[in-house]
C-alpha cells in the first residue's frame, strides 16, 4: 500500500510517546500575523510534541475582549497529521490554509482541533468543546481514522464514530458544512481490511451527504524527502503540498462571509 511496515513501526513508537496533556485546542486566527498553532494539537511552545492547544474556555479567558464581530470558524478535527507534528506552528496545514482564507477574503477563523494519536472515538469525545456559541463553528473538517486502523479497530466502529461526529455537528447547526478526508491505511491488518477501510470514507460521505476530500497526503506519502525521519509525518515542504490538496477540495464549497 502507500505506507511501509518500517514506517508503521516507527509511527507506532512515536505515537506511543505522545501523551495528550489537557483539554486543549489551538486556535488559528486568520490575520497573517496571528496565523499559527497546529492542526492535530501541537502544544504552544512545543514544536515537536504534536499535542493539542487550549480549550475554548481557556482561550477566551486569555484573550482581550473585543468589540468587533467574531468571525465564524472552520474547525479541523484530526490527529497528528492535522496537528503538524514536528513542525513549527506556522508550518501546519491549517495555518497554511488560514493564510489562503485571509488572502481570499473569506472571513473565517481557523481552529486547530487536532491531537496526536487521536482516534474517531477521541474526536467524537472532544467535539463538544468546539460546538459552542463562543467558537461559532460554521465548517467542520474531519481528519480521523488513521490511528483506529493502526490499532486494528473494527471498521463498523470507525464508521459509527464518524457518523456520530456528523450527527453531533448537525445537531448544533443543521447548516454546518462538513468535510471528510479520504484516508488509507497500512497493510498490517491484511489486504481486505485495508480495502474495506479505503471504501469506508466514501460510504460515510455518501450516507451523511457530506463532501469527501481527496487523500491529504497525495504525492507526499511514501516520498522520503517530503517526510520526517519517521516516514509518516510530512516535512514543512510536504505539508505545503498537503495543504494544497486540502485547499483544492475545500475552496469550491466555501462561502465568503
Amino acid at each position: 500500500m502507500i505506507y511501509s511496515s518500517i514506517a508503521l513501526q516507527s509511527f507506532v513508537r512515536s505515537e506511543a510517546r505522545t501523551k495528550p496533556r489537557s483539554r486543549k485546542f489551538t486556535r488559528l486566527l486568520l490575520p497573517l500575523g496571528l496565523v499559527g498553532l497546529l492542526i492535530t494539537g501541537v502544544a504552544c511552545g512545543d514544536s515537536g510534541s504534536g499535542d493539542s492547544g487550549v480549550s475554548p474556555q481557556e482561550a477566551s479567558a486569555s484573550e482581550p475582549e473585543s468589540t468587533t464581530q467574531k468571525k465564524p470558524a472552520i474547525v479541523f478535527l484530526g490527529d497528528s497529521l492535522t496537528a503538524g507534528r514536528g513542525l513549527a506552528a506556522s508550518e501546519s496545514a491549517p495555518a497554511l490554509i488560514a493564510e489562503k482564507l485571509e488572502a481570499g477574503g473569506y472571513g473565517y477563523e481557523v481552529i486547530n482541533a487536532g491531537r496526536s494519536g487521536d482516534t474517531t472515538a477521541g474526536g467524537l469525545a472532544r467535539l463538544p468543546w468546539y460546538l459552542e456559541d463562543e467558537v461559532q463553528p460554521r465548517v467542520l473538517v474531519i481528519g480521523l481514522g488513521s490511528n483506529d486502523a493502526m490499532r486494528g479497530l473494527p471498521l463498523a466502529e470507525i464508521e459509527t464514530n464518524l457518523s456520530k461526529i456528523v450527527s453531533a455537528a448537525r445537531a448544533y447547526n443543521a447548516d454546518m458544512q462538513i468535510f471528510l478526508y479520504q484516508m488509507y491505511t497500512f497493510p498490517n491488518m491484511g489486504p481486505q481490511y485495508a480495502k474495506d477501510y479505503e471504501r469506508l470514507f466514501g460510504k460515510v460521505a455518501k450516507a451523511e451527504n457530506i463532501v469527501l476530500l481527496p487523500f491529504p497526503l497525495l504525492d507526499v506519502a511514501g516520498v522520503a524527502k517530503l517526510n520526517q525521519p519517521d516516514g509518516i509525518h510530512p516535512t514543512a515542504e510536504g505539508t505545503r503540498i498537503m495543504a494544497e490538496n486540502i485547499w483544492k477540495g475545500l475552496k469550491p464549497h466555501l462561502k465568503q462571509n
